[in-house]
């Protein structure tokens, strides 16, 4: 299991404890180091329930960007700014849960 995150978002530190707590391993990815490549990006973008998305508008770089107000690439500016993304990002194999979800969190062994 992996979880994509930054460590200083309390979401993501709320979801490490969570897992951690649990007994439960995880492979941790520090977006401010680490790039996900674009087919991690579209395997994290595949997995997603339907009608959630990756990229998180109410972040300070989506606003910073303007990405309110142009056409673009999802994946292409995740992929060149990881910081937009919605945070935590847990994924087991195919599953994909982003954001806070606690109670999507349960489903993971």
């Amino acid at each position: 299991m992996q979880i994509y995150g930054i460590k200083k978002c309390a979401i993501t530190r709320k979801a490490e404890r969570y897992f951690r707590e649990r007994g439960i391993s995880y492979h941790f990815v520090d977006l401010t180091k680490y790039s996900p490549s674009r087919g991690e990006l579209e395997n994290i973008a595949k997995g997603l329930p339907k009608g959630e998305y990756i990229i998180n508008p109410e972040s300070p770089a989506y606003h910073k960007r303007g990405l309110a107000y142009m056409d673009y690439n999802e994946l292409e500016e995740i992929q060149a700014r990881p910081e937009l993304m919605r945070t935590p990002i847990v994924r087991e194999g195919t599953r994909v849960i982003a954001g806070d979800n606690p109670e999507a969190w349960k489903s993971f062994p």
